[in-house]
């Protein structure tokens, strides 16, 4: 064959597959950016972290070979943790593994598809910013972001790329949780009107690394660089690796913890964010000289903007100096519950026919149900490792990156969930009821905006 024919045919091939992308709404770039089933993906870890090594590691292990996918490089502003991640990895993934500095030496490497992101709270949306811009597909931990200006630049930044970007709200790949959103869309739950949220344990270590704290020293990382937009202040290594007991740096119960439950809210009502939230609680067991609050009630309201009339309550509860590590979620209706730690729903405290009788009303009570026999059970700190819930998110992230659908928790479960937790860390702060400002996307506590 000529020169020139197989020029001619590559343009005709090259041309004909461009057109078929175009129907299937593909852009030239994401088309470009496909990755085909027999190409492997290359990933980056953005910060070795415990819940990497803990959690997304075996996870990934699950899926790598059977899905094509390998790491190949970590960052880790910290030299003790970048060295100990990248001989992990060696060993794990059976090849040399990449040491970078930081983020600008990873994406320098130009080889880099993916990255899993677990770095401190108030760098999650920060860092998915800079992961996206370098042209990768993002798994990023929660809370998306601890400020509306992180969380709103975040958001602008995704939407307007072809990336595909899964917030690490593990819940929304499990059965259960999958049956109980169906059971509620359905409409045969009824109106909710009322939702139970509790997280609560045990530990007075909770958050705190005294050992590691000891081993840290400022010469072996890069302060100025960690603390990316928060204000300047002196070097604190507790900041560093205990940063979920300090604000700006996290919110603590409400970014650690309630962003995984308040997430259901949002899925499985369709709204978008809580009408107002207040907030009480203290420090009242562990006087270490955290900031964040080791006791914590929230109550929020939900509903449509349109209709004061319509709606139900949230109750968030935490606490950090008794519990059994087993995080609730119970949805009531007049005619029951949906039980998200049975896993069922019932009749129980449904309206009963004597009492409707008495009203003139016909009896409401829900069937017996399992929501799932496949129940995926939420792994806690107790439990910590590559249980089945982010096992099943990680995969759902991994065949997204090859077929370009969008995950089971884009970038808007983020940015909702984090209106949630910024709202209710707005009244924490200030002792004022929050509410959310649709015109300007902002969090207002006391007629202000709430800034950090």
């Amino acid at each position: 064959m000529s020169v020139n024919r197989r020029k001619f045919i590559s343009q005709g091939l090259q041309a004909t597959a461009g057109v078929y992308a175009a129907s299937l709404g593909f852009s030239a770039k994401s088309y470009g950016r496909i990755i085909g089933a027999n190409d492997r993906v290359r990933v980056g870890v953005v910060g070795y972290s415990d819940r990497f090594r803990q959690s997304h590691l075996p996870c990934f292990e699950n899926h790598y070979k059977e899905l094509n996918f390998d790491i190949t490089a970590v960052s880790d502003l910290w030299k003790q943790r970048r060295e100990e991640g990248a001989a992990l990895l060696k060993e794990r993934m059976g090849h040399d593994i990449t040491a970078c500095r930081n983020n600008e030496e990873l994406y320098a490497q130009k080889n880099i598809d993916a990255v899993f992101i677990s770095t401190a709270d108030f760098q999650h949306a920060l860092h998915a910013i800079e992961a996206v811009k370098a042209g990768c597909d993002v798994y990023v931990e929660k809370p998306f972001a601890e400020t509306m200006e992180d969380n709103r630049a975040a958001l602008k930044v995704i939407k307007a790329s072809d990336r595909i970007v899964q917030i690490g709200s593990q819940r929304r790949s499990g059965n259960n949780y999958k049956a109980a959103a169906d059971f509620i869309a359905s409409g045969k739950f009824g109106d909710i009107t009322m939702v139970e949220l509790s997280w609560n344990v045990n530990q007075p270590g909770r958050w705190r690394r005294p050992a590691l704290v000891a081993q840290l020293k400022q010469e072996d990382t890069d302060w100025k660089r960690y603390l990316m937009n928060r204000p300047f202040e002196a070097w604190d290594p507790r900041k560093y690796l205990e940063y979920r007991l300090f604000w700006p740096y996290s919110s603590g119960m409400p970014g650690q913890w309630m962003s995984h439950q308040i997430d259901t809210v949002h899925w499985f009502t369709g709204l978008k964010h809580p009408r107002s939230v207040v907030a009480n609680g203290g420090i009242y067991k562990w006087k270490d000289g955290r900031k964040n609050w080791d006791t914590t009630t929230a109550v929020f309201d939900y509903g449509p903007e349109n209709d004061r009339s319509a709606g139900f309550q949230v109750v968030f509860t935490s606490r950090m100096h008794n519990g059994d590590e087993s995080p609730a979620e119970i949805y009531y209706a007049n005619g029951g519950e949906l039980n998200l730690i049975t896993n069922k729903v019932s009749p129980k405290g449904g309206l009963k026919e004597q009492a409707a009788a008495a009203m003139n009303m016909p009896a409401n009570l829900l069937p017996e149900l399992n929501l799932t026999e496949k129940a995926i059970k939420v792994a806690t700190a107790a439990n910590t490792g590559g249980d089945a819930l982010t096992s099943a998110h990680i995969r759902n992230w991994m065949e997204c990156i090859r077929s370009r659908k969008q995950p089971n928790a884009p970038v808007e479960a983020g940015y909702y969930h984090s209106i949630a937790t910024i709202m209710t860390n707005a009244a924490v702060r200030t002792g004022q009821k929050a509410t959310f400002d649709e015109k300007t996307q902002e969090v207002m506590a006391g007629g202000k905006v709430f800034k950090w």
